[in-house]
């Protein structure tokens, strides 16, 4: 027994000692994150990271060490390093938070910064909202949420034909289909339970903050593959090739993306499906914004993959943000995974939100297209009028755009726009973007106000 008690005492010496060091780390990379601020310095040095990776291989080889554990520790090192590093970046959350004070403040905000459909959910969303409770919905129910609904998802998917060769993911019925409370929540169980803390994935930025945010509190690692304007915001194959490493199990895709509206032509999505299998990854497609596509698009579905997970939602297609309800669409392996994770978190979805998800199916949502898709039409001309540089967008919501102005900082002229009663979304919350901000096309009478606004400030900032 004295042996044991004396191994003890050493374990936590060692453990009490490694915590100490862990808080001097973690303090010295604060100093380092204000430092790459001041300099306008990117948080994540992938470089940097790569060559700390081969260090501590090499140490484990010299000292005999399983190097798969210690590659999940600096992992978790680096995750710690981002976050307290990340502390200061303005998001278009950030920016909203600080319009919605104004505005509490009696301040007049034109939101060009949030992804919200300003017009009414359809008629059934309220005579379904008027029946729930004659109806009796209002109870405890399957995790995985209420047949009716999920049978209805099914209905609505399309199951494209095996081009892979490998076994066809049949999407028919409601075994491969889960209710989430929103997209969001469907990223998060994604990560959460097909991944382990010291895994690594791989996020194509500019991307939507939430993938970054999600992973982190996991515990996982996320290496980001950047796009420019110049290459028209589309990866090349050898950028990802590059970014997989043994730790890698998942790659995140958003097409049409948030923030630049980019679809990705077939042959990088045929290119990027290959890599997956070859490399056995994970592929979270989130194809919220699949809604309002302008151009050729296709789903993930069409591939057949069976480690495929896409998610969606209602806020977009049926402006039912706060109802806070979407779907997972996956293998039913993955789906029984995640839906433990969510019976333990939440039990399930509200049910009478399922119901009125349920109604609101049966509306016909094609004006809601063509709405989002004249205000976007609107925004691109006013935005090359005022001489914006960008990529005019193939589906979403959003413009992408950046000022011809020299150190042009994005993020400093949206808190000054935002003091003339305009929100924009700085890039920076969508990766190494600076000089980016994201605007949302919303009603053209006050998108043209907005925009007038940002124009005479801009004039007045750096003219």
């Amino acid at each position: 027994m004295s042996d044991i008690e004396e191994h003890r005492k050493k374990i936590e010496e060692i453990t009490l000692e490694m915590i100490k060091l862990l808080k001097t780390r973690t303090d010295i990379a604060k100093q380092i994150g204000d430092a790459k601020a001041s300099l306008g310095m990117t948080v994540t040095d992938e470089e940097r990271e790569d060559a700390l990776r081969n260090q501590v291989v090499k140490l484990c080889k010299e000292i005999d060490l399983d190097q798969s554990t210690a590659l999940k520790f600096l992992n978790f090192l680096f995750n710690e390093s981002v976050k307290v590093q990340s502390d200061s970046k303005q998001t278009h959350l950030s920016v909203f938070l600080k319009a919605k004070a104004l505005e509490e403040e009696g301040k007049k905000i034109i939101h060009l910064e949030v992804g919200e459909p300003d017009f009414k959910p359809p008629k059934e969303v309220k005579y379904a909202l008027e029946d729930v409770y004659d109806k009796g919905y209002g109870k405890y129910g399957p995790a995985k949420g209420i047949p009716e609904l999920r049978r209805a998802l099914a209905a609505v998917s399309v199951t494209a034909p095996n081009t892979t060769g490998k076994a066809s993911l049949s999407l028919g019925t409601e075994e491969n289909i889960m209710i989430c409370p929103g997209a969001r929540f469907a990223v998060y169980l994604a990560i959460t339970t097909l991944l382990n803390p010291g895994d690594e994935i791989i996020v194509i930025e500019p991307a939507w903050p939430a993938y970054k945010d999600c992973a982190l509190n996991a515990g996982i690692k996320v290496r980001t593959i950047k796009t420019t304007l110049e290459t028209k915001w589309e990866p090349s194959i050898d950028q990802i090739n590059n970014a997989i490493n043994e730790n890698t199990k998942m790659i995140i895709l958003n097409y049409p993306n948030n923030p630049t509206g980019k679809t990705l032509p077939e042959k990088d999505w045929g290119g990027i499906i290959q890599t997956a299998m070859k490399h056995d990854l994970y592929v979270l497609s989130d194809e919220i914004y699949s809604v309002y596509s302008y151009n050729n698009w296709n789903s993930m579905l069409q591939y057949n993959y069976e480690k495929t997970i896409i998610t969606k939602s209602f806020s977009k297609s049926h402006a039912m943000t706060g109802f806070r309800i979407g779907w997972v669409i996956a293998a039913q392996d993955i789906i029984e995974k995640m839906s433990k994770l969510q019976a333990l978190s939440l039990t399930n979805v509200s049910e009478p939100i399922q119901y009125v998800a349920l109604q609101a199916l049966k509306a016909n949502t094609s004006e809601n297209k063509k709405i989002i898709k004249s205000r976007l039409d609107a925004l691109v001309k006013t935005a090359k009028d005022i001489g914006l540089e960008f990529i005019e967008p193939d589906g979403a919501m959003y413009l992408f755009a950046k000022t011809k102005h020299k150190n042009f900082d994005a993020t400093k002229f949206s808190e000054k726009l935002l003091e003339h009663g305009v929100a924009i979304a700085p890039g920076e919350g969508f990766g190494d973007y600076k000089e980016f901000f994201r605007i949302t096309a919303i009603d053209e009478t006050k998108s043209k106000e907005g925009m007038t606004i940002l124009d005479t400030v801009l004039k007045e900032s750096y003219e």
